[in-house]
């Protein structure tokens, strides 16, 4: 796995207030359907994974003689039911989802492009059969900004934009209807087997339109979303197309190396593989420049929202936010499990001792088998420190979820979260709430816990496939990595033991994302990291120097613990969402300086649902 990928998942989510949903921008809404499409898929690959263990255990069951054995494989069979009617539990739909997969706008990254397999037509619904190659030439949509600047946008492009748009959303509909869920609920009241031009929906400006026609809609703005910032990318890099990362173009040339892959299985050359799966025009080269153009449009924006956002904040405006988001900004600490089912749920709750002090050892009985079983005997896998109610709902935990969830988002109501951060809490109860059971450690307050500055060298076992952690890897290969953490962690105690020796010792073992940086992570605050790295950080007992190895689903971790950043993580957030706030004004006043105009020529070509539309 490259380390943008570890850095990134090792991230358990920001936290988002009530009033920032209601006010979130079209981009950020876009961002959230992205991030809400990859933990499906992560849903979906556990769900295969169990359904594929269960097929195993049931053939096993048959099979089996003694019958000592055949008991415990019906246990193991049990256990892989129950984890699999968990998966499909933690799909939850919100009824913002709407909303946010109907203006999936933002800049299309081509990481986000599904493979498509020409044989047999998955994603796309079948084949163009006419390459037009003067499509590069032929201008789709013209983009027009305030300052008079024209950018004309051919229909190869249209129809690379045509096609990333429309296998997202076929793909998030094939993910609800895999879950059995209602995906009109969230704005995909569509049928990828019917024609689209038959289909009617309401666009975001509450007028009935055509399927067919709100899709096109999609991507002329996603064309003039990207368009929008890379010209500004140029225009700022005095009129030359600045470089992406060595990260973006690996991602570029991985992805059309798989495609390149393909095209050998059904004897096409690449570029004709690219137009039969994507579109007229659709070539290599097309390809790379717009996946190139895309990167660079996510870079300038990523950057103007930096440089904006360090915009000066008063400390009238954060006692403000503070005021006005009180409730938001409240945590608690407390022991926390979530079971495979409410019956284990409750078994759990009966058994736990007023004390707490047995709760280690039921999330080892009732954890599931393999990785998470060994991985629970660690207090701090269930141990949430300074935990808001926006941290809890990020994780999933049944406990914060909607009692209502099909209701407006100021409509909805969280019974679970009501009692956990109620002033009526004490040290000492005991909850139980669906799959969910909590050990209150500390109720609800405003804590002054200030963020903490770490670093630290991640030595990960082998993975197998694209999974993003290494929960499935062999016990081999998690006893060879925990060889090389000890190790490490040796040559840094025969060292000069200093911060400046751990750096250069995590620049050269780490596979994280931070190993360029010595492996420092800064303005860390409680619940960023997942679980064991989190109550590292957090136990109050830490002080600058303290080294220590954790464990997480990622591998084995050498810790260093610089030191509090004397920063109170309250007032950390508020300044952090004013800047963030500030940052996003600027970017959506680019927005409105730019408009698209579509060619009525040029749209004569535009690519259709193929097999259906036309």
């Amino acid at each position: 796995m490259a380390k943008k990928e570890l850095n990134d998942d090792l991230f358990a989510g920001d936290s988002i207030s009530d009033g920032e949903k209601k006010n979130k921008s079209k981009k950020n809404s876009a961002k959230k359907a992205q991030s809400a499409a990859k933990k499906a898929e992560k849903l979906a690959a556990k769900r295969a994974k169990y359904e594929e263990e269960i097929k195993t255990l049931k053939a096993s069951i048959e099979s089996e003689t003694d019958a000592n054995k055949k008991e415990e494989l019906q246990k193991q069979l049990a256990k892989a039911k129950a984890n699999l009617e968990k998966v499909g539990k933690g799909v939850n739909i919100a009824n913002d989802q709407k909303k946010i997969i109907k203006s999936v706008v933002a800049v299309v990254i081509v990481v986000a492009l599904l493979v498509t397999y020409v044989s047999t037509g998955l994603v796309r619904k079948g084949f163009v059969h006419s390459t037009l190659q003067w499509t590069t030439h032929l201008t789709a949509v013209t983009i027009t900004s305030e300052d008079g600047d024209k950018i004309k946008v051919p229909v190869s492009t249209y129809n690379y934009y045509f096609s990333t748009t429309y296998n997202n959303l076929m793909s998030t509909k094939q993910l609800y209807d895999q879950y059995g869920l209602d995906a009109s609920k969230a704005g995909l009241d569509v049928d990828f087997d019917k024609s689209l031009s038959s289909q009617k929906t309401t666009n975001e400006d509450d007028k009935v339109v055509t399927w067919s026609q709100h899709l096109e809609d999609m991507v002329i703005k996603a064309i003039e979303d990207t368009y929008t910032f890379y010209n500004e990318a140029v225009k700022a890099n005095n009129g030359e197309e600045p470089e992406i990362t060595a990260e973006q173009q690996k991602q570029i040339d991985d992805t059309l190396g798989k495609y390149k892959e393909n095209a050998n299985k059904y004897g096409y050359t690449l570029s004709a593989y690219l137009v039969k799966a994507m579109g007229k025009g659709v070539t290599e080269s097309v390809f790379r420049q717009e996946s190139k153009r895309s990167y660079i449009a996510d870079n300038y924006r990523k950057e103007l929202q930096t440089n904006n956002s360090k915009a000066e904040i008063t400390q009238e405006q954060i006692d403000t936010y503070k005021n006005e988001h009180l409730d938001d900004l409240k945590s608690v600490d407390i022991r926390i499990f979530e079971a495979s089912n409410e019956d284990e749920a409750t078994a759990f709750k009966n058994e736990l001792k007023k004390d707490g002090s047995n709760f280690t050892d039921l999330c080892v009985k009732y954890a599931p088998e393999g990785f998470y079983k060994d991985f629970s005997k660690d207090p701090g896998s269930s141990t949430q420190l300074y935990v808001t109610k926006s941290a809890l709902q990020n994780a999933g935990f049944a406990i914060a979820t909607a009692d209502n969830n099909d209701a407006e988002e100021d409509q909805k109501t969280y019974s679970g979260l009501d009692w956990l951060f109620s002033a009526d809490r004490v040290k000492g109860d005991i909850y139980q709430h669906s799959t969910t059971v909590v050990y209150v450690l500390e109720p609800a307050r405003l804590s002054n816990v200030n963020t903490v500055n770490v670093r630290h060298i991640l030595i990960a076992p082998e993975k197998k496939g694209n999974e993003s952690n290494a929960v499935s890897a062999s016990q081999e290969d998690w006893d060879k990595a925990y060889k090389e953490a000890k190790d490490v962690l040796a040559a840094y105690n025969k060292g000069a033991k200093t911060e400046d020796s751990f750096a250069e010792l995590a620049k050269e073992k780490s596979v994280d994302g931070s190993a360029s940086k010595g492996g420092l992570y800064e303005n860390i605050y409680p619940n960023q990291m997942v679980s064991t790295f989190n109550y590292w950080c957090f136990d109050s007992s830490r002080k600058a120097g303290d080294v220590d190895m954790i464990k997480t689903e990622y591998g084995y971790h050498i810790m260093y613990f610089v030191g509090q950043t004397g920063t109170p993580v309250w007032e950390f957030t508020a300044k952090t969402e004013l800047q963030n706030a500030a940052g996003q004004t600027e970017s959506e006043k680019l927005d409105e300086a730019y408009t698209a105009k579509v060619n009525w020529f040029g749209s004569r070509y535009f690519e259709k649902d193929v097999d259906i539309d036309r």
